[in-house]
């Protein structure tokens, strides 16, 4: 049964947005090149940002967070994100380095760019 809710829960999560994306996509016209670097542009952006802002807390990563057993406590930021880790002298320090944030903002502006790319070939096609 558990193994029945946690496949109901990746279609759910998964499957359900991508085929929805795919499926107007392609009623609007809009070619596949477009459709496919949308979605795989977009799921990284979703994964490297959740990554981004979950990586100082101890409970998701116990041995590997940068926060564990320093006496800081963890902190996180959802947009831009990144996590942090809040020091005794009131100090927050970033654990997340410049290439994972660099991976993000590169993965979020193609999935900006392609949502671009696609209205404008919508409005050249009417032409």
């Amino acid at each position: 049964m558990k193994d029945l809710i946690l496949l109901f829960a990746a279609f759910v999560v998964f499957v359900m947005p991508t085929s929805l994306v795919w499926l107007l996509g392609r009623r609007a016209r809009i070619p596949h090149w477009v459709l496919i670097v949308f979605l795989l542009a977009g799921w990284l952006t979703v994964f490297v940002g959740w990554a981004l802002s979950q990586r100082a807390q101890p409970s998701l990563f116990p041995d590997t967070s940068p926060c564990y057993g320093t006496r800081s406590a963890p902190v996180s930021q959802y947009f831009p994100p990144d996590s942090f880790c809040l020091h005794a002298d009131g100090e927050l320090r970033t654990v997340n380095g410049p290439n994972a944030k660099l991976v993000f903002w590169t993965a979020a502006n193609t999935t900006l760019a392609m949502v671009i790319a696609a209205a404008f070939t919508r409005r050249r096609q009417r032409a």
